[in-house]
């Protein structure tokens, strides 16, 4: 993402009050991303249709079928979604923009076949209508190809253009899923993957205008010369790692119940988790305006002294220069997401009460809260490794996290009703502590490690 750090800075450049409030606006959406405003959307659909429009069951129905596909899609798109970046990032930085477009196009249509075959597999096993299973896939393979396409938010320019895409995208679903007639559960899917696929290929229309190419489609990006294994398992991994908790609730049948045919949701875990990752939108803002803008531009000037052979005592100053840089940022991270964590704590019964939700979630609504906040630092220790380009530390890192997130939240179970969220939180913890310990490992070689591995 260290495309949005030029624009980060541009903008911190005016050094007024609305200036930072623009900054901090613009790297809290782009940062959280398109799955967040979703979380929002489908929440806000559900509260307005609720008794209203549609029979709770069949709200209930969508929400979950939704929340399995956003899953699926993310998990699914993880193998593509570092590797293609990595890919990307090298291309730009050789200066040979004209690849960007036909691998791009070549990654969709890989993606949109890998989709489809997961998809189909999955649904055959479904005793669903056939034009509900048609409209899950068809959002499904959407949602997959979005995840790769926001990836090119790195190397654009017009970022408002992409803010405005995603709030016009969600909101027009929000609108229509409550203006348009009673179609049941096929009418709110067919909303859901028509408003998915109106923000994909807007943001595929400004990435095609932004990088022009005279080929179609092209495959280089899984050339084993241009291909990292490594981050292909560093994204599926840590999707994997975000939603096994998520996936063991749903599959324990005395923590679960059937929603829609096979699909199953966890009444007591649900609501509280996803309710809780709409905190890390400032934790996420504090992320990108930092690590995108101070630590981004320190790496990039370390490295770039390395490779013009600066002076041994010029490369130790701008070394010490990112790791205060890194410092900073963590910091920064902590105390704004600290600081939310508290308040949101302090109101979290105001707040279950506002959304007429039993008070009976609010234990879990509290370690939920930890272990989310707890994410946004993990999130942070990875993207620093992945700058120091240490890709198979952070995947160490990364299958820790999704091992000991399933482990501990199955153990959760077994504790009982007092212990539930505690794994994804420990888990969270755990990882966070072992990467800083990592980072701290890391930055100490640096300078050896740089020169060393040159060939």
């Amino acid at each position: 993402m260290a495309g949005i750090g030029f624009e980060l800075r541009q903008i911190l450049k005016k050094n007024t009050l609305l200036s930072y409030v623009e900054a901090y606006g613009l790297a809290a959406i782009i940062g959280s991303g398109p799955w967040v405003l979703s979380i929002l959307a489908l929440m806000i659909i559900g509260m307005l249709s609720i008794g209203r429009i549609f029979p709770t069951g069949l709200i209930i129905q969508f929400l979950v079928l939704v929340t399995y596909m956003m899953a699926g899609s993310l998990i699914l798109s993880g193998l593509f979604q570092l590797l293609f970046t990595r890919f990307i990032s090298d291309r730009l930085f050789q200066r040979q923009d004209h690849l960007v477009t036909p691998n791009l196009l070549g990654c969709i249509l890989v993606m949109s076949l890998l989709s489809a075959a997961v998809g189909c597999t999955i649904l055959a096993l479904t005793q669903l209508p056939a034009a509900i299973k048609l409209t899950m896939l068809t959002a499904f393979v959407v949602l997959c190809n979005l995840w790769l396409i926001i990836v090119f938010l790195s190397g654009m320019k017009q970022y408002y253009r992409i803010v405005l895409t995603l709030l016009g995208g969600y909101s027009l679903m929000v609108l229509v899923a409550w203006f348009m007639p009673p179609f049941g559960l096929l009418g709110l899917l067919l909303v859901f993957a028509c408003s998915q696929a109106l923000i994909a290929f807007v943001l595929l229309f400004f990435v095609l205008r932004n990088y022009p190419s005279s080929q179609l489609v092209a495959f280089d990006f899984l050339h084993r010369r241009y291909a990292f294994v490594s981050l292909a398992f560093c994204g599926l991994f840590y999707n994997l790692g975000v939603w096994a908790d998520k996936f063991v609730f749903w599959f324990t049948h005395n923590v679960s119940t059937q929603v829609i045919d096979i699909f199953r949701a966890s009444y007591i875990y649900d609501l509280p988790i996803f309710i809780a990752y709409l905190a890390i939108i400032p934790g996420m803002a504090v992320f990108m305006l930092h690590m995108e803008t101070d630590f981004a531009a320190a790496n990039e000037e370390f490295y770039e002294t390395v490779r013009e052979g600066g002076t041994l005592e010029a490369i130790f100053l701008l070394k010490d220069k990112m790791v205060l840089a890194c410092k900073n940022s963590l910091y920064q991270i902590f105390k704004i997401q600290g600081l939310t964590l508290a308040l949101l704590l302090l109101w979290s019964e105001e707040i279950l009460t506002l959304l007429k939700i039993d008070l009976a979630y609010l234990h879990l609504l509290y370690v939920d809260l930890v272990g989310v906040s707890l994410q946004v630092l993990v999130m942070a220790i990875l993207n620093v490794m992945f700058y120091l380009d240490k890709r198979y530390q952070a995947l160490g890192l990364i299958s820790i996290m999704m091992l000991s997130n399933l482990g501990l939240s199955m153990l959760s179970i077994a504790l009982g009703l007092a212990f539930y969220g505690y794994g994804f939180a420990f888990a969270m913890l755990i990882t966070s502590l072992l990467g800083l310990i990592m980072l701290n490992r890391q930055f100490n070689r640096l300078e050896y490690e740089t020169f060393m591995l040159q060939r």
